[in-house]
């Protein structure tokens, strides 16, 4: 059974499938990297428990950065947020964003908690 959490025309913010948990792509608020980070993983935290999941049930994440400059400032971020032993195998890469203002999207993919 496939389900679609707050679905709408375009995608699903959730789609729950088999026990896992697949996010689509957050974005965050702010100036810096930095803050646009800590926003985008709150609001990852905010799925996850939605979808039945939590940070330490990450599978794999995704980072998009605007510019690989800010790839340190972004680790820093992420790094404080990952719980000690629990690092999801994950990639990151430089790509255009939607928005000229966007420095970073994350993609979460979860196991869901039975």
């Amino acid at each position: 059974m496939i389900e679609r959490i707050e679905t709408g025309q375009r995608m699903s913010k959730i789609v729950k499938h088999n026990g896992v948990a697949y996010l689509c792509g957050q974005v965050g608020a702010g100036d810096t990297v930095a803050e646009q980070t800590r926003d985008c993983l709150s609001r990852v935290d905010a799925l996850l428990e939605k979808a039945g999941s939590s940070r330490e049930h990450i599978l794999q994440a995704i980072v998009w950065l605007s510019d690989m400059a800010d790839f340190d400032e972004m680790n820093a971020v992420w790094d404080a947020w990952v719980p000690e032993g629990h690092a999801p195998a994950r990639a990151c890469g430089e790509a255009k964003l939607a928005r000229d203002v966007l420095k970073v999207e994350i993609i979460v993919t979860a196991a869901i908690l039975d």
